[in-house]
């Protein structure tokens, strides 16, 4: 059975994830990012973005629903709720991606947005569910 959680923190953990996406992807990191993957604008514009950003704001959705979980499990004071948000993204995501990305002979420029990205967005939420509640 779910812990109890607080869907409005979700709903805004979620959407501020999501829009951290879209700066870290757009401003801040964007250009870069496309160079790494030999993308064009042209090559962005191209794909299906109801589908693209749908999927990922429902991603953004499912990470903080389980996140706001676990939080909510462990009944977690400030400190612990930020070293467990932080935590997943150091010790699952980081990890799994910079083992994909070996793999796959990407750059560790990549490597670097990709993972300061997943670092910002767990932080991110963190600190949502420290402000509304989890």
């Amino acid at each position: 059975m779910m812990a109890n959680t607080n869907l409005l923190a979700i709903l805004v953990a979620a959407a501020t994830g999501f829009l951290i996406g879209g700066l870290w992807y757009g401003p801040l990191f964007g250009k870069a990012w496309m160079a790494e993957h030999g993308f064009t604008e042209e090559q962005l514009r191209s794909g299906n973005m109801l589908k693209i950003y749908g999927l990922t704001f429902a991603f953004s959705v499912l990470s903080a629903v389980f996140l706001g979980h676990l939080l909510a499990f462990f009944d977690t004071n400030p400190r612990s709720t930020l070293m467990i948000s932080v935590g997943i993204s150091l010790g699952y995501i980081i990890p799994a991606i910079g083992t994909n990305y070996l793999f796959s002979r990407k750059s560790g420029r990549l490597f670097a947005i990709d993972a300061g990205y997943w670092l910002v967005f767990y932080a991110a939420m963190g600190l949502v569910f420290l402000m509304l509640g989890h």
